[in-house]
């Protein structure tokens, strides 16, 4: 074999050493991305939630998660009460129950 060509398959078949910083810089990255994809939106809509939960006053309108409308009679500490309509029927939830607040989506709606 001519020098030339093997001094060629010398350098190509040798494994170059990277530098361990760069093979995980794919890693961080899309460790990243998923962080602002996924744990960012779902701390804010948490906090939005608990927002809600402790701003709950008599007269609210609110959704239970079962899908029950009705408006909060009485509030004791983590539990309300809350009436349905048509029947005026009371009934106790506990606070973490509540999923959203049907004046909010109103206005909401309103404002789009």
């Amino acid at each position: 074999m001519h020098p030339l060509s093997l001094f060629l398959l010398q350098q190509t078949a040798a494994p170059s050493a990277s530098n361990p910083a760069l093979q995980l810089l794919p890693v961080i990255l899309i460790g990243a991305i998923f962080y602002f994809l996924v744990f960012m939106p779902m701390q804010r809509q948490k906090k939005q939630q608990a927002q809600m939960l402790a701003s709950l006053q008599t007269g609210s309108e609110v959704v239970t998660t079962g899908g029950i409308v009705g408006t909060v009679v009485n509030i004791s500490g983590d539990l309300l009460v809350i009436r349905v309509k048509p029947d005026n029927i009371k009934l106790q939830i506990t606070r973490s129950a509540v999923s959203g607040m049907v004046g909010a989506e109103k206005s909401a709606e309103t404002k789009s």
